[in-house]
């Protein structure tokens, strides 16, 4: 009887292997099914942990949370090349901005994440199962992106808890995932918040992933992820009136910087 069903599952093991290797719609939908599953299994693994380790809501979760993490990369072969970690080496808070292309860059995040940063996410995240409860034990600070007034009140009292609990905060300016390799326009939140608060702003870019990774073509395979973080951008003496242009200094870097590392040199200054 055991090895009946041995043989079964070993069939069925097969099968789907040679649908992979034959269907990219199938190689798709059963490699971005298993990285969910992956993630309510070890949010759901991970959640008593914190709660034991640190007993509750706080950013120091995310160093739990970054090590699971992290280990995902292996089940998908994907690799990343990281450079300028040295640039989070700045004292006092501050805030973090990146490209935002797909659900896979909670793992290009947790690769390089520093200690003591909290990210800002949408509100729906809450409600999404173990995957809700591991973002909230970690910290991350949830807006509604539908009401601009919520959001402006939420970001305010994130700049006051920032400076008081000397923690950096992790923004995605897009404000949506973009899987086109290059930059939509930026928002202009992160950067009111910045200079708000005086501190600098720290770009970090991550390579296209449409060479492995590209939801309308059905494609996802292994590949390397280049991420690279830019010098800080200082915001002291800057004023509201400042805004407009941080936000376009900070967006032409990171673009130049995106089109640099995916191979398309050049682009960057000759579209921006």
């Amino acid at each position: 009887m055991e090895l009946g069903w041995l043989l079964w599952g070993a069939a069925v093991l097969l099968l789907l292997h040679l649908l992979m290797e034959l269907s990219p719609a199938v190689n798709f939908v059963l490699r971005i099914g298993f990285y969910y599953v992956l993630c309510i299994v070890c949010s759901g693994l991970t959640a008593p942990v914190c709660l034991l380790v640190n007993g509750g809501r706080t950013v120091k979760n995310m160093r739990i949370i970054k090590t699971v993490v992290k280990s995902f990369k292996y089940f998908f072969g994907l690799r990343f090349e990281v450079k300028g970690l040295e640039n989070f080496d700045v004292e006092g808070p501050a805030i973090i901005v990146s490209n935002h292309q797909s659900i896979l860059d909670m793992m290009g995040l947790m690769e390089v994440l520093p200690d003591g940063c909290v990210q800002v996410g949408k509100k729906e995240l809450m409600y999404a199962g173990t995957v809700g409860l591991i973002t909230y034990l970690g910290g991350v600070i949830f807006i509604n992106r539908k009401s601009t007034t919520s959001a402006k009140m939420v970001m305010a009292e994130v700049a006051k808890t920032m400076t008081a609990d000397n923690v950096k905060v992790w923004v995605y300016p897009e404000g949506t995932r973009n899987c086109t390799g290059d930059l939509l326009p930026f928002k202009k939140g992160a950067f009111h918040l910045a200079v708000q608060a005086q501190v600098p702003v720290i770009p970090v870019v991550y390579s296209s992933f449409t060479t492995f990774y590209n939801p309308k073509k059905n494609l996802f395979t292994s590949g390397k992820i280049k991420v690279e973080v830019l010098p800080p951008i200082e915001t002291k003496g800057l004023t509201s009136d400042d805004v407009s242009d941080l936000t376009d200094r900070c967006y032409n870097i990171m673009r130049e910087t995106l089109f640099r590392l995916s191979g398309r040199s050049g682009e960057g200054k000759d579209s921006s």
